[in-house]
């Protein structure tokens, strides 16, 4: 009997410590990110791109209110259109991102929100580091950047920042430009300012104005003094004759 005992005995250990060994690495593992992003077109150069963010709730006592991104680099905040979140949140541009807050969810509740951005950069990835209000303060902060061994694995440390994966740019494409203004270039674009110029310049009433700006008479005034000069010559005449007629 003892003989069937021990082993037992032994396999009840070998379970004990397996369950403590997964135990202890369960632990271990870094926790998941609590703010997830993702996109139906997650491609480099991909153009009007809408990108929606959930930030997880971890709070049984508090809602969210507030969610701060910075944005990563290849997007600036002009690029960016805010496209819908919970009820009542309002969206803000900063220099490095933008915030989008408002009413506090209910407790437990996820909030999620959506952008649109003009164009996505020439990368392999997007970081988007984002800190997380509740309505009783705590702030969440999933900023940290995941650092890659050789085979390509990350080693955060829970509180990574949100990461989007994108394709490879399709063929063709192309960083988006911005236009050039009517002055950079004589294009059409600039042909009916000109023209308006021109026509402007062109008429009577502007020609006159032009020439009192410029201290000179207009022509009107010099017609005036054409037609005074000629009265008065006139004027002159005529008592010339009447002296001559009454001196004969």
């Amino acid at each position: 009997m003892s003989r069937f005992t021990l082993p037992r005995a032994v396999r009840r250990l070998t379970v004990a410590a397996a369950a403590a060994t997964t135990a202890v690495l369960l632990t271990a593992v870094p926790a998941a990110a609590h703010v997830e992003v993702e996109s139906a077109n997650a491609q480099a150069l991909a153009e009007n791109v809408e990108i929606t963010f959930v930030a997880e709730s971890e709070s049984t006592t508090a809602g969210i209110t507030q969610l701060r991104v910075v944005l990563p680099k290849g997007i600036t905040p002009s690029d960016v259109v805010y496209g819908k979140g919970p009820a009542g949140w309002k969206f803000t541009a900063d220099a490095e991102g933008y915030t989008v807050k408002g009413p506090a969810v209910k407790v437990g509740e996820n909030a999620e929100h959506s952008i649109v951005v003009r164009q996505l950069p020439d990368a392999k990835e997007l970081a988007f580091k984002t800190l997380q209000t509740y309505s009783d303060g705590k702030v969440d902060r999933w900023i940290e950047l995941g650092e890659s061994d050789d085979d390509g694995h990350g080693h955060g440390h829970g509180n990574e920042a949100p990461v989007l994966k994108l394709k490879a740019a399709a063929p063709g494409a192309k960083p988006v430009t911005a236009s050039p203004s009517p002055s950079a270039s004589p294009s059409a674009a600039a042909t009916p300012a000109a023209e308006e110029t021109a026509a402007v310049s062109s008429s009577p009433q502007a020609a006159a104005a032009e020439k009192e700006e410029d201290g000179g008479l207009s022509a009107a005034a010099w017609t005036g003094i054409v037609a005074a000069v000629l009265v008065a010559a006139a004027a002159v005449t005529l008592l010339v004759r009447r002296r001559g007629s009454a001196q004969e």
